[in-house]
């Protein structure tokens, strides 16, 4: 490969970029789009959720039950009702999404200590919500089933069993905020959409300009074209990922607990092969429209889905966890995970940067076969 006209292709490429300005604008402006996007929007955490409560005993020990449930974060008693009707409505109409019921006895099972019970229904069309409310309510009854129980003097009778108290602690993520968890991810799916955007459309440009024959009548090879493409929007690239480290960091508080220099090495290889996926669509399809969509659909798509980025992969049916060991971006949001919470370094990651190195290679020369001019 000569570097001279190495140089000159990608210094050309870079002069398209640069007079394409609306382009460049936008590829700059949606890193940060989609992190506000997926940021604000795409939240998993449980808070205030609007909850109605039905009385039945009225007495301390109830009163107690429901200021456990108005003083946590995951719920708001917004209401009080005397009927299951009126439950029904405020869940059918959205006005609550948890209704607590306490029963008449609730009290006097309490004082003497045998097994108080209370109601929670919940809104299962939102199944996401529904679950996590549960979960939180079990938790938020078994705190107040504690604290409840009266003061009973040793009396080997009356005597309960031994109980355990389990105390979790949260690694990596000690807050359990969601964002901390798709701020990273959203990286990849950056810098997917980036290189589908971008690179799919260079060789398909050529040819429907009428530029491509007078670039093959050029001394050029392969190797030079293909690479000479890829740098300019590689350092874009870059530049988006710099955006998202930023804005995730100092907008959304995203911890980041590793090396910085080796962030931006194996992104480096996740970003080259998409770049060259892109390039080898656009080599094969030769028309920017249809070039740009199918990289959208087989890059964003799997990336978003497959990844873990947001549904776990081991929830997934076994055919997908199959699927999903061919998704590079699969391996991207591990190591982004791995760095920025847990601040892993390259003796954890190496297997998934060999991966990404791997496919970096694959559709790199994949696109070199692909692009044949007559001098190769």
């Amino acid at each position: 490969m000569n570097f001279r006209r190495f140089k000159a292709i990608a210094r050309k490429e870079c002069i398209h970029v640069i007079r394409d300005w609306r382009s460049l604008g936008i590829s700059l402006a949606i890193p940060a789009l989609l992190l506000m996007l997926f940021g604000y929007a795409l939240n998993m955490d449980l808070s205030n959720v609007p909850t109605i409560v039905w009385d039945q005993a009225n007495n301390p020990e109830s009163r107690n039950l429901i200021e456990f449930f108005h003083g946590s974060p995951y719920f708001q008693v917004t209401g009080k009702t005397s009927n299951y009707r009126d439950i029904e409505q405020a869940l059918g109409s959205g006005r609550a999404l948890v209704a607590l019921i306490i029963p008449a006895d609730f009290g006097s099972n309490v004082l003497q200590r045998g097994q108080p019970q209370a109601q929670v229904i919940v809104d299962g069309s939102d199944a996401n919500t529904a679950a996590f409310a549960l979960n939180y309510a079990r938790a938020i009854g078994l705190i107040a089933g504690t604290s409840l129980q009266p003061y009973v003097p040793e009396d080997p009778a009356r005597r309960q069993p031994l109980r355990i108290t389990l105390k979790a602690r949260s690694w990596f993520n000690q807050d359990l905020r969601s964002r901390n968890v798709i701020i990273p991810g959203v990286i990849a799916i950056v810098m997917v959409i980036i290189a589908s955007m971008l690179t799919s459309v260079t060789i398909a440009r050529e040819w429907e300009t009428g530029t491509m024959e007078q670039l093959i009548s050029t001394p050029v090879t392969s190797s030079e074209v293909i690479f000479g493409k890829v740098v300019p929007y590689f350092a874009i690239g870059f530049l988006d990922l710099l955006i998202s480290f930023v804005v995730g960091r100092w907008v959304f508080g995203v911890p980041f607990r590793g090396n910085a220099a080796l962030l931006f090495i194996l992104s480096g290889l996740f970003l080259s092969g998409a770049l060259f996926f892109g390039l080898l669509l656009s080599i094969r399809l030769k028309k920017q429209v249809l070039a740009n969509q199918v990289a959208l659909i087989s890059g964003y798509l799997p990336a978003l889905f497959l990844s873990g980025f947001v549904f776990a992969i081991p929830n997934m049916p076994w055919f997908l966890q199959k699927l999903s060991l061919i998704v590079p971006a699969r391996y991207f949001v591990s190591i982004l995970r791995g760095i920025y919470l847990k601040g892993v370094g390259f003796e954890v990651l190496w297997f998934n940067a060999m991966i990404l190195t791997l496919y970096a290679f694959v559709v790199a020369r994949a696109a070199h076969a692909n692009l044949k001019l007559k001098i190769d």
